[in-house]
C-alpha cells in the first residue's frame, strides 16, 4: 500500500509538537491519600487526520487517581482544544495525552480512552492506561 503524504487531499495539519502542553496546569488535592477516582469526559474532542487533513471527531475521557495535585480543568479544556489543528493518528492521541497528563500531576493510575466518530464506515476506540 503506498504511503500518502501529509495533506495530500486535504489542508496539511499542523504537527503534532502544536500540542500546547504549556497550558497545563495543577491544583492541590486536599484529599491526598484517599483513593478517589476523577473521571473527565470531554465529548467533543477533535483532531486532524494526517494523510487527508480531515477531522476526527470523539469522546475523550481521562479517568485518574490523584496522588497530590489534579488537572486544573480551564487548563485542560485549552490542552485539548489544541489538538484540534494537529495531524495525529487516533491510536497516538490517546497515549500522547496519557504521557503529557501522567508527566504533570504523576497520579496513583490514570485511563485514557476514546471513541471516535465513524470514517469510512469504521468506529475506533482507543484506550491506555498508566501505570501499564
Amino acid at each position: 500500500m503506498k504511503d500518502r503524504a501529509a495533506g495530500e487531499q486535504g489542508s496539511t495539519p499542523q504537527a503534532p509538537d502544536r500540542v500546547t502542553k504549556e497550558v497545563l496546569e495543577t491544583v492541590p488535592f486536599a484529599y491526598a491519600g484517599r483513593r478517589s477516582e476523577v473521571e473527565y469526559i470531554f465529548p467533543e474532542f477533535t483532531s486532524v487526520c494526517p494523510w487527508t487533513g480531515l477531522p476526527d471527531f470523539g469522546e475523550l475521557r481521562i479517568i485518574y487517581v490523584p496522588r497530590e495535585t489534579c488537572v486544573e480543568l480551564k487548563s485542560l479544556k485549552y490542552y485539548l482544544n489544541s489538538y484540534r489543528q494537529v495531524g495525529i493518528i487516533q491510536e497516538d492521541v490517546v497515549n500522547r495525552i496519557l504521557d503529557d497528563l501522567v508527566s504533570l500531576i504523576d497520579p496513583l493510575t490514570m485511563t485514557v480512552a476514546a471513541d471516535f466518530n465513524p470514517r469510512g464506515g469504521i468506529r475506533t476506540s482507543v484506550r491506555t492506561s498508566y501505570p501499564q
